[in-house]
Parts: structure tokens; C-alpha cells; sequence
């Protein structure tokens, strides 16, 4: 028999991703690498930052898998399973991308393929779909949702990326049910063949403008150390990150200043190079 006091848990659920999410609980975990960053991730290359922008995908040209964990604020209940894929077919790049966030009696599923491809020298431009399935216990209604995302990113000079992502452009008075919508936009550079730095800046529906900045250094070829700042909870992140052969671990904390540590764990497997 299903119990009522599962009713205010997973409301709970719900409240606390929207808190960590920027008031869009839609919007996928960054990766491990990406969030030891402050999640600035829009105009960096690399395997989970290409499901934040899809336009990412063209310049990723290895046949990887890769899978994801988050623990937001040591609370099961909330923790994120995350799992995709890029496939390179010639000059665009596929993406394939399916998360779980959630328990038993709140949880939200999301598919996702996507394809990024270079329109010019120094041009790419990239198109997501998504399908969200939502389920509330047994006495509510499944949501069934499906939306697109769109990115471009620029290189203006050999070591300047420029970034902008789109999610849910769509009018909310063409769908049944609202989704959020947002906008990204950032800029990055690779100070040297070590250091890169970035910021990026974002506007939901419904929410301040959220600013973050972020860093990664490679301290030998295979070890990495990152660190990040975002304005939205003013929550300070920072990761590591080492390749071996043909795996990517990572691994990534950041703060919230009422709530705790969000821990992130992402394991990237090279299947086939090109």
C-alpha cells in the first residue's frame, strides 16, 4: 500500500533538484571533469561537455562510452545514473545519452540523441532531441516530454573557444505541459599548453542570471586539477582527473552553502580511435 509520507519526499526530491539545477531540473549532470570546473563546460571540448552543447560533438572524433554518477548532497534519494555514448560517422559526430535521477516514488528519466557537425574552419554547430519520462508513485499520472536543444561554437584564434547553447526554444503555448527554457553563452582559453580558463553565463525561465567561471590544469600529461565558482548558491567546486590507456577517470566536489557536497564519479572508456 502506498504511503503518504512519500508524498512530502518527493517533493522534497524535486525542490532540491531545482535548487541545484538553476531552476531547470531537465537539464543533464555536467560529468565529473565539468562540474570539478563549476560546470563551465559550454565551449570546452570533451565527451559530457558535447551533451551540454551539442555542437561539441565535431570536434570529438574518438568512438567513446562513457558513464557518470552524482551524488547530490550525500542523499541517495537524489542521486543521478548516467550513461552515454559518441559514435563518429565521418565529419558529424552522433551522441547518445540516457540518465536516471530519482527513487522509487520520484523519478525522472532522460534519452537523448544528439549530432554535431563542422560547418566551417572554425564553425560548429549542434542539434540535441530529448524525451523525459516522469514518474510520481503509483497514484499520479507518468509525464511524458520531448523537447530539442540546439548549440554553435566559434574559435576566433587557435586557442579561443566561444560557446552558446539553447535548450527548449519551443513557445510552452505549442505543449501540454511547460518545460523550462534557457540560454548559455561563454567564452574559454588555453593560457598555455596547461592551463585552461572560462567563464560562462546563464538565464533560465524563472531565474537570475547565473555566472560561472572555471579552471583545469594539466599538472602532467595524464593528471589533471580542477576548480570552479558559481553564483547560483554561491557553491565553490573541485576535481581530478587522470587518463590512463584508454580510460578517463574523474572525479569532482562542490559545495552548496546550505545543503553540502554534491560528490560527482565519471569513468570514460576509448573504444576506438580514430
Amino acid at each position: 500500500m502506498y504511503s503518504l509520507h512519500k508524498i512530502p519526499v518527493s517533493l522534497i526530491v524535486f525542490s532540491l533538484g531545482l535548487a541545484l539545477s538553476g531552476n531547470n531540473p531537465h537539464s543533464l549532470p555536467a560529468g565529473a571533469a565539468d562540474a570539478g570546473r563549476g560546470s563551465v563546460c559550454v565551449m570546452k571540448p570533451g565527451f559530457w561537455s558535447s551533451f551540454r552543447n551539442p555542437a561539441l560533438l565535431a570536434s570529438f572524433h574518438d568512438f567513446s562510452a562513457g558513464i557518470n554518477y552524482e551524488n547530490r548532497f550525500n542523499i541517495s534519494e537524489l542521486g543521478s545514473r548516467t550513461a552515454a555514448m559518441i559514435i563518429p560517422a565521418g565529419k558529424p559526430s552522433l551522441g547518445i545519452i540516457y540518465s536516471h535521477f530519482g527513487f522509487s516514488h520520484f523519478n525522472r528519466q532522460t534519452f537523448g540523441i544528439a549530432c554535431g557537425t563542422i560547418l566551417w574552419e572554425n564553425i560548429s554547430s549542434g542539434v540535441q532531441i530529448d524525451y523525459f519520462f516522469e514518474k510520481v508513485s503509483e497514484k499520479y499520472d507518468n509525464i511524458h516530454s520531448v523537447t530539442f536543444e540546439g548549440g554553435l561554437t566559434i574559435r576566433p584564434a587557435e586557442n579561443i573557444n566561444i560557446g552558446v547553447h539553447v535548450f527548449n526554444p519551443l513557445p510552452n503555448s505549442l505543449r501540454k505541459r511547460t518545460l523550462p527554457s534557457f540560454i548559455r553563452a561563454g567564452a574559454g582559453i588555453m593560457l598555455n599548453e596547461n592551463l585552461f580558463a572560462g567563464a560562462e553565463a546563464e538565464m533560465c525561465t524563472g531565474s537570475t542570471l547565473i555566472l560561472r567561471t572555471g579552471f583545469e590544469y594539466g599538472l602532467t600529461d595524464d593528471l589533471f586539477v580542477r576548480g570552479g565558482f558559481s553564483s547560483r548558491n554561491s557553491s565553490f567546486s573541485f576535481g581530478l582527473g587522470y587518463s590512463f590507456d584508454r580510460i578517463s577517470l574523474d572525479m569532482s566536489f562542490a559545495g552548496h552553502e546550505r545543503l553540502g557536497i554534491t560528490t560527482s564519479l565519471s569513468l570514460i572508456f576509448l573504444l576506438r580511435d580514430q
